[in-house]
């Protein structure tokens, strides 16, 4: 997808869930146009670094080991610590170079979904990761209320030509329902607003069996942290949580992370949600994100969008809301 900005953006963004970082193991990750690498030391803690050796450039993720909190490299065991710096070299083992650093990536992990903060220079967080479950303080915040949302109801969807701030536009847009996700009440827009570095909004399903147009079957309240992804919680019919993300890759695709975390069924104490119930959350709500593919895969960016009445004034303040999170140019 070409786009008039950069995929450079800066923010806190989601590349995948904790149990797929296992205590001791390294893997190798490309978000950003950069090869990175994963691993989580042996105290548990999970860590980010730029993949390539100084020493002679082997990419850390593909055969490094971990050895105590520093991830050590395949070709000649140069070992590097959290804070990025070579903490150990075999061969001169008293004498570590302390000139050479590893880009670090800062990590937050929140209810085993992973997420790192990037800004192209490389500046500390400018603003804290939200908390899933404590963004909606009103409703349900104990997670052991819900089902665990990994791998059950979790999804990715990897390499697709969808920029974050694609992803972003569909949070102002409710007409699309009716056409790509086939619903047979479209939502409205009944608030929004901008709240530091969100983009915050509630939508409302009406009542279909009611006379009164006011009358909301469901609420869905959702916050952007960023063109990182969207946290939001449901009110009515359904009493879910979900966050949706998107991730750059590079500069031409990224990947879509999708977790739903479901009330429990009242005497259920399984983490584990029963078989029909996963099966009704795979087709009512886990397919949505391949409705909205089909659009944003052959979609092209229009700048000045002859917008209807009632959605111009969302769709273009998010837009420009939008522009605070690139710090490079296109």
């Amino acid at each position: 997808m070409k786009v008039p900005f950069t995929w450079k953006v800066t923010g806190w963004f989601m590349i995948g869930w904790s149990p797929e970082f296992p205590t001791g193991e390294v893997r190798p990750l490309r978000y950003f146009g950069e090869d990175l690498v994963a691993y989580r030391d042996e105290s548990g803690e999970l860590h980010v670094l730029e993949a390539h050796c100084k020493h002679l450039g082997a990419h850390i993720g593909h055969g490094g080991k971990v050895v105590g909190d520093c991830v050590e490299c395949p070709f000649h065991g140069w070992r590097w610590g959290p804070d990025g710096n070579n903490k150990f070299i075999p061969y001169q083992p008293d004498r570590p170079n302390r000139a050479l650093t590893l880009r670090v990536y800062p990590v937050r992990e929140q209810y085993e979904c992973v997420f790192v903060w990037h800004q192209p220079e490389g500046k500390e967080p400018q603003w804290d990761m939200p908390d899933i479950f404590y963004k909606f303080p009103q409703f349900e915040t104990d997670p052991a209320a819900y089902y665990r949302a990994y791998p059950e109801f979790s999804r990715r969807v990897e390499r697709e030509p969808v920029h974050p701030q694609i992803v972003a536009e569909n949070a102002p847009d409710s007409a699309h329902f009716q056409y790509v996700h086939h619903a047979t009440v479209t939502p409205r827009m009944l608030d929004w607003k901008i709240v530091d570095h969100e983009w915050q909004f509630v939508a409302g399903f009406p009542d279909a069996s009611s006379d009164d147009p006011d009358e909301m079957a469901l609420r869905f309240h959702s916050h952007l942290f960023g063109l990182g992804g969207a946290i939001s919680a449901f009110e009515g019919m359904q009493n879910h949580r979900l966050i949706f993300t998107c991730t750059p890759v590079d500069d031409e695709c990224s990947d879509l992370f999708y977790s739903i975390w479901w009330p429990r069924i009242p005497g259920d104490d399984s983490e584990v949600p029963p078989d029909a119930l996963r099966e009704r959350i795979e087709q009512q709500f886990l397919s949505t994100v391949w409705d909205d593919l089909e659009i944003w895969r052959y979609q092209r960016y229009v700048e000045r969008p002859p917008l209807a009445k009632q959605d111009a004034k969302p769709y273009m303040t998010l837009r420009k809301w939008a522009t605070q999170f690139y710090d490079v140019p296109a």
